[in-house]
Protein backbone atom coordinates (compact mmCIF):
# COMPACT_ATOMS: atom_id res chain seq x y z
CA UNK A 1 0.00 0.00 0.00
CA UNK A 2 1.32 3.48 -0.95
CA UNK A 3 1.09 6.77 1.26
CA UNK A 4 -1.45 8.62 0.13
CA UNK A 5 0.37 12.12 -0.03
CA UNK A 6 2.50 10.48 -2.65
CA UNK A 7 1.72 10.87 -6.77
CA UNK A 8 2.05 8.44 -9.26
CA UNK A 9 4.43 8.34 -12.05
CA UNK A 10 2.86 7.49 -15.19
CA UNK A 11 4.62 3.79 -16.52
CA UNK A 12 5.13 3.85 -20.11
CA UNK A 13 6.53 5.26 -23.12
CA UNK A 14 6.04 9.76 -22.77
CA UNK A 15 3.83 11.75 -24.47
CA UNK A 16 4.58 11.43 -28.70
CA UNK A 17 7.51 9.00 -28.15
CA UNK A 18 5.20 5.53 -28.77
CA UNK A 19 6.66 2.83 -30.75
CA UNK A 20 5.47 4.46 -34.01
CA UNK A 21 7.86 7.43 -33.02
CA UNK A 22 10.63 6.17 -32.19
CA UNK A 23 12.81 7.72 -35.21
CA UNK A 24 11.44 10.77 -34.12
CA UNK A 25 12.25 10.51 -30.53
CA UNK A 26 16.16 9.53 -30.97
CA UNK A 27 15.89 12.61 -33.24
CA UNK A 28 15.08 14.58 -30.70
CA UNK A 29 16.71 12.51 -27.84
CA UNK A 30 20.15 13.34 -30.22
CA UNK A 31 19.31 17.13 -30.37
CA UNK A 32 18.59 17.48 -27.05
CA UNK A 33 22.50 15.96 -26.28
CA UNK A 34 23.83 18.24 -28.68
CA UNK A 35 22.46 21.12 -27.06
CA UNK A 36 23.58 19.91 -23.47
CA UNK A 37 26.88 19.20 -25.26
CA UNK A 38 27.10 23.07 -26.55
CA UNK A 39 26.04 24.20 -22.81
CA UNK A 40 28.70 22.06 -21.32
CA UNK A 41 31.33 23.41 -23.33
CA UNK A 42 30.71 27.46 -22.85
CA UNK A 43 30.84 26.05 -19.48
CA UNK A 44 33.50 24.44 -19.06
CA UNK A 45 35.57 25.05 -22.12
CA UNK A 46 36.58 22.36 -24.64
CA UNK A 47 38.34 19.63 -23.94
CA UNK A 48 41.85 20.67 -25.72
CA UNK A 49 41.85 24.39 -24.19
CA UNK A 50 41.62 26.08 -27.29
CA UNK A 51 38.20 27.87 -26.04
CA UNK A 52 38.27 28.52 -22.56
CA UNK A 53 34.54 28.66 -20.71
CA UNK A 54 32.70 30.61 -18.36
CA UNK A 55 34.65 29.08 -15.42
CA UNK A 56 37.68 29.68 -16.58
CA UNK A 57 37.05 33.27 -17.61
CA UNK A 58 35.29 33.87 -14.27
CA UNK A 59 38.29 32.72 -12.44
CA UNK A 60 40.43 35.04 -14.49
CA UNK A 61 38.14 38.16 -13.58
CA UNK A 62 37.93 37.52 -10.08
CA UNK A 63 42.03 37.28 -10.32
CA UNK A 64 42.20 40.42 -12.12
CA UNK A 65 39.93 42.04 -9.60
CA UNK A 66 41.44 40.76 -6.56
CA UNK A 67 45.25 42.04 -8.00
CA UNK A 68 43.44 45.27 -8.95
CA UNK A 69 42.10 46.03 -5.44
CA UNK A 70 45.41 45.13 -4.20
CA UNK A 71 46.83 47.53 -6.37
CA UNK A 72 44.27 50.44 -5.75
CA UNK A 73 45.18 49.71 -1.86
CA UNK A 74 49.52 49.83 -2.27
CA UNK A 75 48.99 53.12 -4.24
CA UNK A 76 46.23 54.92 -1.74
CA UNK A 77 49.10 53.33 1.14
CA UNK A 78 51.69 55.22 -0.92
CA UNK A 79 49.84 58.24 -1.59
CA UNK A 80 48.94 58.80 2.44
CA UNK A 81 52.45 58.14 3.30
CA UNK A 82 54.13 60.37 0.60
CA UNK A 83 51.23 63.02 2.37
CA UNK A 84 52.17 62.28 6.20
CA UNK A 85 55.87 62.62 5.12
CA UNK A 86 55.29 66.12 3.53
CA UNK A 87 53.38 67.86 6.70
CA UNK A 88 56.07 65.99 8.61
CA UNK A 89 58.81 67.91 7.01
CA UNK A 90 56.82 71.20 6.78
CA UNK A 91 56.04 71.12 11.04
CA UNK A 92 59.61 69.90 11.63
CA UNK A 93 61.06 73.26 9.54
CA UNK A 94 58.93 75.41 10.56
Amino acid sequence: MTPSHTTRIPVGPPNGCGPLDRVECRAQFARVLAALDRIDEAIRGNALGEKPGILLRLDRLETAATTRARLLWLIAASTVAAAVGTVWKLIASA
